[in-house]
């Protein structure tokens, strides 16, 4: 079972990253480099470079897609069903609570495990937002029923667990930090569950990047409208980069208009002379962040 990355198609083949193997009846989650291995011993035609991208992915051919999990489908279809399981009961109670507070839930869906029906009693909920309206309304919504008491918030331990999940490479005291003025994740009925946004009215990049040197520096975030965009995207004051890009979640919506950031990343360069800096050629992000200094904040 493989995610889907891109919505580009590379010579008629899908860009996506293997996450789950069946094992004994049973889908098993994946983490990278388990999962590059397992393709390289088991299915190596899945490997896949991208040129556009100047990656090393996983791409799966249009003839051979069995079936296309649809995160929209799916929401509709467990709301609609007359009875739930745990984690299933507590999507619905979350999805009421976001729809009695303005959400349209067509332009929600649900992805993860419960997507393809291979939760467990402590998966956790990964909802994604279609338009970038709902998005937001569904953080404001978040944080507005964490301080009605409707949600909680992360506990010492969710914090930790999420710290050792995401491997990055910030402090853990500026990793919460960073991630508690997101709002795109919370607790209900003791379960976490994630937000997440996916512009599917954007066009498709077509440009194409290679990869440079390695880069630190410490500039000025002029605009962060994409910020929790895929990939999140921040323009940045420099001279010579236009913008800071990650592909990991962990940086997804790190940084506001006006603050200061250090950067640790890969300077890539498009075809019209374009350069940005991209943080998460994996997911884990080894060696590469995005922190904001806490004193540039005003």
């Amino acid at each position: 079972m493989f995610a889907v990355v891109s919505s580009n198609i590379e010579q008629d083949q899908v860009l996506c990253f293997l996450r789950y193997i069946k094992i004994n009846s049973v889908w098993n989650k994946l983490t990278t480099e388990p999962a590059n291995t397992h393709l390289k011993q088991h299915h190596p035609d899945y490997l896949h470079y991208s040129k556009v991208l100047d990656a090393h992915l996983h791409a799966v051919p249009l003839t051979r897609i069995i079936k296309h999990h649809q995160p929209k489908i799916r929401l509709q279809a467990l709301m609609q069903a007359e009875q739930h399981d745990a984690i299933e009961s507590d999507l619905f109670q979350l999805c009421n609570l976001l729809q009695q507070g303005g959400l349209d839930l067509t332009q929600a869906g649900i992805t993860g495990s419960l997507l393809i029906g291979a939760q467990q009693a402590s998966s956790d909920i990964d909802l994604v937002c279609y338009s970038r309206t709902a998005f937001h309304q569904c953080r404001d919504l978040t944080r507005q029923l964490i301080a009605q008491q409707q949600l909680q918030e992360l506990d010492e331990q969710d914090w930790q667990a999420s710290y050792q999940r995401r491997s990055c490479d910030l402090s853990y005291d500026d990793y919460v930090w960073h991630e508690r003025r997101k709002y795109n994740k919370a607790v209900i009925n003791g379960r976490k569950f994630d937000l997440n946004f996916i512009d599917d009215s954007s066009n498709p990049d077509l440009d194409r990047y290679q990869k440079g040197e390695v880069i630190s520096l410490k500039c000025l975030i002029t605009d962060d409208s994409q910020g929790f965009d895929y990939p999140a995207e921040f323009k940045i004051a420099h001279d010579h980069i236009d913008a800071i890009v990650s592909f990991t979640a962990t940086y997804t919506g790190q940084a506001l208009k006006g603050e200061t950031v250090l950067v640790s990343g890969i300077v890539e360069q498009n075809q019209y002379g374009v350069k940005r800096i991209v943080v998460g050629s994996s997911r884990e992000a080894q060696g590469e962040y995005i922190k904001v200094l806490r004193g540039s904040i005003k």
